[in-house]
């Protein structure tokens, strides 16, 4: 895969307890042929003390398929 156009990037706090948050993600994008990708995943991040961020990791078991997706009509806009 090449370089990536037009990121475009959602993430929704799932779940949460002490200092440890989940986060799920989903994005999308375009090679330089014009072609769409979208992907999704979770993250499971741990923070210190201090609230700064100590771990942040996507788990092997995360779902990390690429899926080419032509001609979709449910892209999203810009700045979504």
């Amino acid at each position: 895969m090449g370089k990536e156009f037009d990121y475009r990037l959602i993430k929704e706090l799932w779940a949460f307890t002490g200092n440890r948050i989940a986060v799920r993600f989903a994005y999308e994008w375009h090679d330089d042929s014009g072609h769409w990708y979208r992907s999704y995943g979770n993250e499971n991040w741990e923070f210190n003390d201090d609230g700064l961020m100590a771990h942040g990791l996507r788990p092997s078991t995360t779902s990390q398929l690429w899926n080419q997706i032509a001609n979709i009509t449910g892209r999203w806009g810009v700045g979504r």
